[in-house]
């Protein structure tokens, strides 16, 4: 793995596809069987049998199945074949067990026992831990403030008397307490947008619990505030009693073996730089405790939001689910398409309208005293009885027609200058002489490209079991004829190479006809 210090074992030879791969057996195909295996090995493990061979494996197995239905029996099993699997993985680790042999030839054959490997258990306890998660889980704790304010004074009293091992011990109790606060703060409000999405689908699971969120948010707001500023007060008076010597008392106290002093003290001032982000930063930047507080405000807006979203689906006795519902048992329901169009316009108003107004071109010609039934008929636009608008983009008003005359322009221009450069260019390939071999001399790309177009369109024109017709094609004022020679070849220089007709040799004469005329003097002939 990328940084691994030299001479490193243990966890920090596992690279990250090694441990990745710890995870593998959660999407084989035998899952289940894995799990419970694993959870075999916890439970002799929480009874302090580390070390298992393959029978107490399937004696720790026949427990868990007479304890639990969903467990599979261990004689449907083959253990053997699972257990090595996880071997593989990296989950276990096999080792041999010669004190179990008794006799000379069980020794020989030795006796596989299996074990957790350090990285393979917090594998395990990770898989657990999401299997066991729960809402329950996603609370706040407003009790926890009070500790650490605690903590804190303690802290300060252990670093003035210079102890160092309770300054360790304090410090390491705020460092998981505030990291306990930020999982939690992060669990539950992310259950939040959850519960958000989710009750339009299931409105009574909010209502069943909108009453118990919002005490628990206002309880947690409320602590919140009342030990902010306490907990602040506490930081300064803990830094007051010397910042480097409790972080080199930590240091020094602290109980990892494979870490050196310098990357103890290190990673106990950015410890400390994290609590101090959470409770007393700087002056012009928010702490993390009031941005939660700001978090949890929104968060009680958020349900009440919701609440009353809910209330008023509920108003008429029909939620919305109900309502969507029942409107696609009707659509299933409709015996024609027609019959669902006619639902569908009733239903969303996106059909034609019933009723137009449209008034005489000059109101004054025609009396008001007439009544509709005398009065002269008023013309209807076919887009105002159709779709209810008034023809045009005015409201009665002649669409303008938006031509672009600038940008035509320009395309036209660019489409005769590609005109003339190819008639130039097809009529230099008549006064041309290296076509006839008379003088090395050769084409330019433009001549080239005429060439190639006029040979495309003569030999796309060629014509089954006719090999000894003449070929011929006329473009940009020329005419390229190729005529049949069996066993020669004709040769064009370019100036990109020389290009070899195999079998044709290659005339080309002017062809007015095919010339590009101006429009006078079309108008002119």
């Amino acid at each position: 793995m990328a940084g691994q210090r030299s001479g490193s074992f243990g966890l920090d030879d596992f690279g990250v596809d090694d441990r990745l791969r710890l995870f593998s057996y959660v999407n084989a195909d035998n899952r289940l069987a894995y799990l419970w295996l694993l959870r075999a090995f916890e439970a002799a493990r929480t009874s302090y049998q580390v070390v298992l061979h393959t029978s107490d494996v399937h004696a720790a197995l026949a427990g868990l199945s007479a304890a639990h239905a969903e467990c599979p029996d261990p004689a449907t099993l083959e253990l053997a074949r699972l257990l090595d699997a996880l071997v593989d993985w990296g989950v276990l680790d096999r080792g041999q067990d010669g004190t179990r042999a008794a006799t000379l030839a069980e020794y020989r054959n030795r006796h596989s026992v299996y074990q957790f490997t350090e990285a393979g258990y917090r594998a395990h306890r990770a898989v657990e831990s999401v299997l066991a998660a729960g809402i329950e889980d996603s609370t706040l704790s407003r009790l926890v403030f009070a500790d650490l304010l605690a903590d804190l004074k303690a802290l300060k009293d252990a670093n003035e008397s210079g102890d160092a091992e309770e300054v360790y011990r304090k410090l390491n109790r705020l460092d998981r307490a505030l990291a306990d606060v930020a999982e939690r703060a992060a669990r539950f409000y992310h259950m939040l947008g959850d519960l958000g999405r989710t009750h339009d689908i299931r409105p009574e699971v909010f209502l069943a619990h909108k009453d118990a969120l919002l005490v628990h948010l206002r309880d947690f707001h409320d602590e919140l505030q009342r030990y902010t500023p306490r907990l602040r007060e506490a930081v300064h008076e803990v830094e007051a009693t010397g910042l480097d010597r409790m972080i080199e008392a930590a240091a020094e106290a602290d109980e990892r073996l494979f870490a050196t002093p310098a990357e103890r003290i290190s990673d106990w001032a950015r410890r400390w730089q994290g609590l101090r982000s959470w409770l007393a930063p700087s002056t012009d930047v928010p702490s993390e405790a009031e941005r939660l507080s700001g978090a949890t405000m929104a968060a009680i807006g958020d349900v009440l939001a919701l609440l009353r979203r809910v209330t008023e689906a509920r108003r008429g006795g029909v939620s919305r689910e109900s309502q969507l519902r029942h409107l696609a048992a009707w659509f299933t329901g409709a015996g024609s398409a027609e019959a669902a169009h006619a639902l569908f316009e009733v239903v969303f108003g996106l059909g034609a309208p019933r009723h137009a107004g449209v008034a005489y071109p000059d109101p004054e010609a025609v009396a008001s005293r007439l009544s509709w039934w005398e009065a002269p008929a008023v013309e209807l636009s076919r887009s105002l009885v159709q779709s209810g608008r008034m023809p045009g983009q005015g409201n009665g008003r002649p669409a303008r027609i938006d031509r672009s005359e600038a940008p035509r322009r320009v395309l036209r221009e660019r489409q005769l200058a590609d005109e003339r450069r190819q008639t130039e260019a097809a009529a230099g390939l008549v006064e041309h002489q290296g076509l006839t071999g008379e003088k090395d001399s050769n084409l330019s790309d433009d001549q080239t490209a005429a060439l190639r177009r006029l040979l495309d369109i003569a030999l796309s024109a060629r014509a089954a079991g006719r090999r000894d017709a003449p070929l011929a094609a006329a473009a940009f004022g020329v005419r390229l004829t190729l005529h049949p020679c069996p066993g020669r070849f004709s040769t064009v220089t370019t100036d990109a190479g020389r290009l070899h007709l195999d079998g044709y040799e290659l005339t080309v004469t002017i062809a007015g006809h095919t010339t590009a005329r101006r429009p006078a003097e079309a108008v002119t002939a």
